[in-house]
């Protein structure tokens, strides 16, 4: 009976273990597809403040952008690339969101560079639940255990943008495995406005 017990545990563990692994590729990621909600997680603000972010949903529709952290060049140009866009898309009744591993004092740097707002997500628990953080390589992890403060060694999300109604509801989503490409303004404007049009109707 022991070594049944034993066998029976030793599979759940590694049941359980198997399902805590991330996808060892950012090709491999499985993320929540349009029509499923955004999970209720409470981030970090740059002043090191609690903030759930279905609160923050309820306000206005969202465009929800993940990014790696300040360190990337191409994230910075997307980043300022959406400060671009900001105006059309408060004109619409958006806002804007950036959440990337960095931590709340890091974060410091970029805000310097856009106005909306930007959030830490250093232990990966928001990204993780919504399927877009994979297994960063080994060069990477001193420069993230740096960047987050020590939160994060193991994960980079994909660069993502997804564009969330007040229930925090997926309407609209742009996964991007290859980090070098990122949705144009022009393409993430008209998904916004024509996202609002069927609202309306």
């Amino acid at each position: 009976m022991k070594n049944i017990c034993t066998i029976v545990f030793v599979l759940l563990a590694s049941f359980v273990n198997a399902q805590q692994l991330l996808p060892k590729t950012a090709t491999d990621v499985s993320p929540l597809l349009i029509g499923e909600s955004i999970p209720a997680i409470t981030l970090k603000t740059i002043d090191n403040q609690d903030v759930a972010l279905s609160d923050l949903f309820q306000k206005k529709r969202t465009v929800l952008v993940f990014y790696r952290g300040g360190w990337c060049p191409y994230c910075n140009l997307h980043l300022a690339a959406l400060a671009e866009a900001e105006a059309s898309l408060l004109d619409l009744g958006y806002q804007i969101i950036a959440i990337s591993p960095d931590s709340p004092s890091n974060l410091k740097a970029t805000e310097d560079k856009v106005n909306y707002t930007l959030l830490s997500d250093g232990n990966g628990a928001l990204a993780k639940a919504m399927g877009i953080a994979f297994q960063a390589p080994e060069k990477y992890q001193s420069m993230l255990s740096k960047s987050s403060n020590g939160l994060n060694t193991d994960f980079l999300p994909v660069p993502s943008v997804f564009i969330v109604n007040n229930k925090g509801d997926i309407e609209f989503e742009f996964i991007s495995p290859d980090y070098k490409h990122r949705i144009s303004n022009d393409l993430l404007v008209a998904a916004a406005k024509s996202l609002k049009n069927e609202t309306i109707k």
